[in-house]
């Protein structure tokens, strides 16, 4: 220490001009024991700030930092700044409120729809449940004994029998396939008891408007392109009327929400080529596969009503619109298939007509004669089919014939009702669907032959008619 003190004393004789500003003191810390401060004045402050030093001015410093961050984010720190950032949280606060209002509402749409249509298989399940429980109180019918069949004529189709098989239940006294699961397999009355149609000979033409006797292997014309044409419905017109001629063919493929395309083909050929001369876009959206073509116009059911349309196909118009009458819509009196199938137009050698149900029929098919102008109801007959027990259904010659399956790849037109004599039975006339899933069958009257939509497939069936019997 003593070193130490006697080198200060140097520096301080060898640079005089700095006795004046510098300092050295000897005392006792607080401990007891000895301490030595040397001091030299700075060259610059006149006096030490009596602040917190450099930690303070570091915080300082840091501070202007974070309040040009802050007023940078508050749009350039003017006064404004944090009621415009207030102001657009708000903003984007209630546009997410009613994002999430119009999400619920949809919602509680979707739900009381849902719930509606819960109560309507609930009503269907309780009148099958019914009828079930009514042929079970009723003796079995006896069937007449299988007979071989009579030799065809040659090139004919030959008439087989009707044969017994399993269904998907396991129930091999129905030949239907239903496509509702809760449907009970027993309730297929006009299925299991069928009438033997003698086969063709020599005293019977094709030519003539009596009974269905035979439908040929169906002759595959075009598959279509995409989805939207798994469903659909194809028909020509047998009184076309000018712009078009009767070789006009018209499509419409009928998957989707919003269908109103109406492909227009001026012949078979053209048809399976894909080449479409003609393409209109309807002004209201097509209800399923129930459309038909007659006298120049289009017919079919507008989406989700009961509304019927006439569009003059040559001005490109609608022509008439009328409510069919209490008929059911959207899924009330499908075909067993489903796809919305209530309301089913067809055309034959009488005029247009409508396949349908309602409530006061209790689902029940009933055929409904229309005036193609005004399609008012002129006539109607309710039969004694349920609607949803069949999976398609025809007319030809004012006869409605069904076919029992829409998938069995051999299946049956099990039931004729005779609008002329107001009186059904059940009929057993073999019917293929080739591709297995036939969700359109129609009567084309300009070639006498069946027109079908199945599994994207349009396909064709030659028949055969016995001769009318005099009265």
């Amino acid at each position: 220490m003593f070193l130490l003190l006697s080198l200060c004393l140097c520096g301080l004789l060898q640079r005089g001009d700095a006795q004046d500003r510098v300092a050295l003191w000897r005392g006792n810390d607080p401990s007891g024991r000895c301490q030595y401060t040397f001091t030299v004045p700075s060259p610059v402050e006149a006096s030490c700030p009596q602040t917190g030093g450099p930690e303070l001015e570091g915080l300082k410093a840091r501070l202007s930092v974070l309040e040009a961050l802050v007023s940078r984010l508050t749009g350039g720190g003017d006064a404004g700044g944090p009621q415009r950032a207030a102001a657009a949280a708000q903003a984007q606060l209630q546009e997410s409120r009613s994002q999430a209002v119009e999400e619920r509402n949809l919602l509680r749409e979707e739900n009381r729809r849902l719930a509606q249509e819960m109560q309507r298989l609930l009503h269907r399940m309780e009148d099958m449940k019914t009828e079930t429980e009514n042929l079970k109180s009723e003796p079995c019918p006896h069937l007449s004994p299988v007979v071989p069949p009579s030799p065809s004529l040659p090139g004919s189709v030959p008439i087989s029998h009707l044969m017994t098989r399993p269904n998907r239940h396991g129930d091999s006294s129905s030949l239907g396939d239903s496509a509702w699961q809760y449907e009970s397999p027993g309730f297929q009355e006009l299925k299991a008891g069928v009438t033997e149609v003698p086969a063709p000979d020599g005293s019977q033409d094709n030519t003539g408007c009596g009974e269905l006797l035979s439908v040929s292997e169906p002759v595959t014309h075009r598959k279509a392109d995409n989805i939207e044409g798994k469903y659909g419905v194809w028909m020509q017109d047998p009184e076309a009327v000018s712009p078009y001629t009767s070789n006009m063919i018209w499509r419409i493929d009928t998957i989707g929400i919003d269908v109103r395309k109406l492909f227009g083909y001026e012949d078979m050929e053209q048809l399976s080529k894909g080449f479409p001369s003609k393409v209109l876009l309807l002004p209201e959206q097509v209800e399923s596969t129930g459309a038909t073509v007659y006298r120049g116009s289009l017919y079919y059911q507008k989406r989700r009503s009961r509304t019927l349309i006439r569009y003059d196909l040559a001005s490109e118009s609608v022509a008439a619109r009328r409510d069919l009458p209490h008929a059911g819509f959207h899924g009330q009196f499908p075909y067993s298939w489903g796809g919305y199938t209530d309301i089913d137009l067809a055309v034959d050698e009488q005029g247009l007509w409508a396949v349908y149900s309602t409530r006061k029929a209790k689902g029940a098919i009933v055929i409904s004669q229309l005036d193609p102008h005004s399609l008012e109801v002129k006539r109607s007959w309710v039969t004694n089919i349920r609607k949803s027990s069949v999976a398609n259904s025809f007319i030809i010659c004012g006869k409605l014939y069904t076919v029992a399956s829409y998938t069995a790849p051999d299946t049956i037109i099990n039931y004729m009702y005779d609008t002329e004599t107001s009186q059904g039975k059940t009929v057993s006339v073999p019917f293929r669907n080739k591709h297995r899933y036939n969700s359109m069958i129609d009567y084309n009257v300009a070639q006498g032959k069946l027109f079908a939509w199945d599994n994207y497939h349009m396909v064709s069936y030659d028949i055969r008619l016995g001769r009318k019997q005099a009265n």
